[in-house]
Formats: C-alpha cells, sequence, structure tokens
C-alpha cells in the first residue's frame, strides 16, 4: 500500500517540476518534430531504400534465404575478429526494434490511417530490407577497436572513416541525436509502458521501476556480450510464442484472413483514412509505422552489426537485413490480421495496446493479456538494445571513460520513466531527436552508396570464382 502512496507523491512531485518554458519548448519541438517525422524525411528515408534496392539490383529481397542460412550455420562463420556471433548481432538489433511498435504501433497506423495503412507499411519495409543490408554492410567495413579491445562501429564510424574527418561533424550529429533520443524512446516511454500495464494489475510503478532497473542492470553492466546473450535467449522465443498466438486467433477466424489482405489492398488507395483525411495521410502514417517499427534508415541497427565476428561486411550485411523482413513483414503483419480480422478497428475511440487487447479478446475472449505480457517482454528488451546504442554513441563522443556513467544513468532513468513517463513534452523531444538520427545516417548511405555496391559486386564475383 506505500508503495502505491508514494507513487502517487513522486507523480505529483515531478508533475510541479517546471521544464523552463513549456510552452517555449513546444514551440521550438513542434516544427522540428513535423520535420523529422513529416514529408521530408520520410520521403529521404523512402529515396535512399529505392536507390540501394535498385542499385543492387534486388538482391537484399532475391537473397533473404541465405541471410537464414548463414544464421543457421554461425559457427562455420564465426572468426576472431568481433565480440559477438552474427546471430548474437541481429538479435541485438531486433531487442531494440520488436516492442510497442509491432503491438501498439500498428494498430495506431490502423486506428489513423486505416486497414490500407499495413500496406505502405509493408512497401516501405520491403525497401528498407536494402537499407539495413547497406548500414550493416558499412559498419563492419569501417568499424574500429576501442581502447579496451571492443569493436565499435556504426553511422558516426562510416562516417568518420569512410567520407573522411571533414565529414566528421555529421557522425558527431548523430551520435548526439543518438544517445539523446536513446533516454527517451529506448528507455523512459518503454519503462512506462511496462509499470502502466503491470499497474493495471495492481503492482505499483515505483516496485516495477526499481525491479525492472535493477534487471537492466545486471545485463547491461556486462557490455554487449552480456547484452547479445540476453537478447539471443529472450527474443526469438518470445516472437515465436507471439506470432503462434496470432496465428491461433487467425485460425479461429481464418475465413475473414481473405477479407483482411482486400481490405488492405483497397484501402491502400482510396484515400480514406480510418480518421479522416487523403490518401497521404494514409501513406504517410504507413510509412512512419514502418519506419519506427524496423527502424531501417534510422542508423541504429549497424551499431550492433558492428560487433559481430566477421570479417565480411556483405556477410553480415544478409544477416542484418533478415531483422527488416522479421519485425514487419512477419511480426507487424500478424498484429495488423488480428486487428483487421476481428474487426475491432472499428471501435471508435480506440488505438494504440488498447486496440490490440480488444482485438485479441474479439477473437479469443480472456486473450488480450498475450498483448500486455508481449509489451512487458519487448519493451525490456527495447531497454537493453537501446542502452547499446547509447552507450556507443556516449563513447563516441566522450570515449570509454563516460562508459560507466551512462551505464548508472540509464538505469536511473528506467526507475524515473516508469513513475513520471508520461509527461508528453519530455517524450515529443526525445522523439524528435529519434527522427533526426536518420538524417546524418541517409546522407552518409547515399555518399557510401557506392562502396555498398561495389563491395557487393565484388562478392558476387568471388562467389562465381
Amino acid at each position: 500500500m506505500w508503495l502505491f502512496t508514494i507513487d502517487l507523491v513522486l507523480s505529483k512531485l515531478y508533475s510541479t517540476i517546471p521544464l523552463w518554458n513549456q510552452n517555449l519548448i513546444e514551440g521550438i519541438n513542434t516544427p522540428l518534430n513535423k520535420f523529422a517525422w513529416g514529408w521530408p524525411t520520410v520521403f529521404l528515408i523512402a529515396l535512399t531504400g529505392v536507390i540501394l534496392m535498385f542499385g543492387l539490383n534486388f538482391m537484399p529481397l532475391r537473397k533473404l534465404g541465405e541471410g537464414f542460412k548463414i544464421i543457421s550455420k554461425q559457427s562455420e562463420h564465426v572468426v576472431n575478429k568481433g565480440d559477438i556471433t552474427p546471430f548474437q548481432a541481429l538479435m541485438t538489433s531486433l531487442s531494440a526494434t520488436i516492442g510497442t511498435g509491432n503491438i501498439a504501433g500498428v494498430a495506431t497506423a490502423i486506428a489513423i490511417g486505416g486497414p490500407g495503412a499495413i500496406f505502405w507499411m509493408w512497401l516501405i519495409a520491403l525497401f528498407g530490407i536494402a537499407t539495413k543490408y547497406a548500414e550493416a554492410l558499412l559498419a563492419v567495413k569501417y568499424r574500429e577497436i576501442d581502447s579496451l579491445g571492443n569493436y565499435v562501429g556504426g553511422p558516426m564510424y562510416y562516417i568518420k572513416n569512410g567520407l573522411g574527418p571533414k565529414w566528421n561533424w555529421l557522425g558527431v550529429a548523430f551520435a548526439l541525436f543518438g544517445m539523446l533520443a536513446g533516454f527517451g524512446i529506448g528507455n523512459g516511454v518503454q519503462a512506462f509502458e511496462v509499470s502502466s500495464a503491470l499497474a493495471a494489475i495492481g503492482i505499483p510503478k515505483l516496485l516495477t521501476g526499481i525491479v525492472l532497473g535493477g534487471l537492466v542492470f545486471v545485463v547491461i553492466i556486462g557490455g554487449i556480450k552480456r547484452i547479445a546473450q540476453a537478447a539471443s535467449a529472450i527474443v526469438p522465443i518470445m516472437a515465436i510464442l507471439y506470432i503462434v498466438a496470432c496465428l491461433i486467433v487467425l485460425l479461429v477466424n481464418i475465413s475473414d484472413v481473405p477479407s483482411a489482405f482486400i481490405n488492405i489492398f483497397s484501402n491502400a488507395f482510396t484515400g480514406k483514412a480510418a480518421a479522416g483525411g487523403t490518401l497521404a495521410q494514409v501513406i504517410l502514417m504507413g510509412f512512419k509505422r514502418g519506419i519506427f517499427s524496423n527502424e531501417a534508415g534510422l542508423g541504429s541497427a549497424p551499431i550492433a552489426h558492428a560487433s559481430a565476428s566477421t570479417e565480411d561486411p556483405v556477410t553480415q550485411g544478409k544477416v542484418a537485413m533478415l531483422g527488416t523482413f522479421i519485425d514487419t513483414i512477419v511480426i507487424c503483419t500478424m498484429t495488423a490480421l488480428v486487428i483487421i480480422t476481428t474487426g475491432a478497428y472499428k471501435i471508435d475511440q480506440l488505438s494504440g495496446s488498447n486496440l490490440s487487447i480488444e482485438a485479441f479478446n474479439t477473437g479469443i475472449p480472456g486473450s488480450g493479456w498475450i498483448v500486455t505480457f508481449g509489451l512487458v517482454v519487448f519493451a525490456f528488451t527495447t531497454v537493453l538494445g537501446w542502452s547499446f546504442y547509447g552507450e556507443r554513441c556516449t563513447e563516441y563522443l566522450f570515449g570509454i571513460k563516460a562508459i560507466l556513467p551512462f551505464r548508472l544513468v540509464w538505469v536511473s532513468m528506467v526507475v524515473i520513466g516508469s513513475i513520471a513517463g508520461d509527461r508528453g513534452i519530455v517524450w515529443s523531444v526525445a522523439d524528435t531527436l529519434n527522427g533526426l538520427m536518420a538524417i546524418p545516417n541517409l546522407i552518409a548511405l547515399l555518399l557510401l552508396s557506392g562502396t555498398v555496391f561495389k563491395l557487393t559486386n565484388s562478392y558476387k564475383l568471388n562467389e562465381n570464382v
């Protein structure tokens, strides 16, 4: 009982703390957010994916099967150059991307953009497969070894080492945006989702924050190897369980599955958004939620893939591109079909995780707990994955001496976010920073696309020898 009292006191105390001038912050952030997650950035992400996919002659789509073969025989590909296996690198990146976007994000896309938004989510994801391939390829190509002996890489490193010292400011910008954004999108928001879900069944938010913070600390204090081990153990099991749960609901409603696909394709071009609006709104909502879901183009995943034990950038690129396929084409599709086949999306004023819960309960009465459990586990793994991204960005900016302080602040933010994660302006700013991460990364991908094509073509020639 006293924990609930502390929850209430801390929440009220937090709400009284002024953020200088909130109106001023909103005035600055709102136009930036519209730019970061509006047509300019979304168009740039889409354009980058299209250029890379056509430049690679659709190889990422044609070679998806090879990616699965690589991770199924990963022992044959493990070498001394790297900290974790290719499979662990994939699971680490998936731990950060499979989260609330796959459950709440898909539901929001349908609630606002209608079933047609899912078509555009698929489309941006298909081209995002090429983007994710290029990101990982460049991450391995231009990675470094820090003074602790760890392999470090990602957009800031392929900007510095691939584009040259005069572009280092762009790498610094990415690292700064990534470090700050992580505390909101990859930490506080996720912690609040967990505490809110558990509070609904009577668990105090403070208790959730303390326990969750302790679990996160135990994992991240061990660095990338322990994070990768946790991700490799949790992510595959949870993803499979969630997919199976969706399939059970779909089997119960199997007769509605064909009409669900017809609904998606027909509504994709009608311009009738569920909440009103135009075709442009349907497309933008689908694109945005697809990007949120798999993070292709944001530059986060290559930070994990840079640690993979491999000497071949192309091989790791093939592993990395599976992330976008699994995340959006498989898991997001499962959520979407459950929502559409059960007709839950037709209920007014339902969105996000509440819509997903209602869809499961409609399909199989009482099964909504699956969504709650999935949110808790996926949010936890997202905090782990993003802790590594934030740590690498922090190390790039301030050196290895900043690693331990970062980890301690990160764990503290888990506890704070569990209680006070509902302060909209804080997370809105973090959301903006998350979108701004993409711009330096996309510029680098376009400028280094020639390297991506050259390495890929050389790999093909070596295969044919």
